[in-house]
């Protein structure tokens, strides 16, 4: 997350609420971020993308309102979310699918993000860890892709004859997490919306009243 100053959120100009960055030069760099006011938007949102940036265990600056936040999760978990992971893994399985040399890459991406929403679904809580996911789902077949992904690169390849396995895999994951989306115990909507708000408006001045003195 970024914190735009106050004067471009007022003026004219549309503020920048989404910086992105790449790179391929010896390492692989993916940046995204958001502006706090569009990142808390997308948190009332059925997202888990937001939601497992924010909880990730890989944080190179924290500050005060990122506790806040880490502590108002809860609050903004929905069954709606089950809508997210059940598309994201479709679009993951479809670019698995469609490859002629199929990745290891988008197959793990698929079961992981499947396993992130059955346990969302049961436990209330986010976890995109597929090792830790594995050690409650048991799938047999996780820790051999992800032990060739880790010995290997992004772009390991599969056998294409084992397609169909994996398809049978998805497709029961597929139905088990529809089935925990209709009679999970989340809400309906999120109630962090008030403390949110909160927050976007004490760092909007905070960054203003800081520039002031120097």
């Amino acid at each position: 997350m970024h914190i735009l100053p106050a004067e471009r959120m007022l003026g004219l100009l549309p503020p920048e609420e989404t910086i992105e960055f790449s790179q391929n030069d010896q390492i692989e760099l993916d940046l995204v971020t958001h502006d706090v006011l569009k990142f808390f938007k997308m948190l009332l949102r059925p997202n888990g993308y937001v939601l497992e940036q924010l909880l990730s265990p890989l944080v190179v600056h924290r500050t005060p309102e990122y506790e806040e936040l880490k502590h108002l999760v809860p609050r903004c978990l929905t069954r709606n979310h089950v809508h997210h992971y059940l598309g994201f893994a479709q679009s993951q399985w479809d670019l698995f699918q469609k490859e002629a040399e199929p990745r290891i890459k988008p197959l793990l991406y698929t079961f992981r993000v499947l396993l992130t929403g059955i346990h969302l679904m049961r436990s209330g809580e986010i976890e995109a860890n597929l090792g830790v996911l594995n050690t409650i789902f048991g799938l047999p077949f996780i820790p051999e892709l992800m032990a060739r992904k880790r010995e290997g690169n992004e772009q390991e390849t599969l056998d294409p004859g084992n397609k169909d396995y994996y398809e049978r895999e998805f497709c029961t994951l597929r139905a088990r997490l529809v089935e925990e989306g209709a009679i999970t115990s989340l809400p309906a909507s999120p109630t962090a919306e008030e403390a949110l708000n909160d927050i976007v408006i004490r760092v909007r001045l905070a960054s203003l009243s800081g520039r002031d003195e120097n």
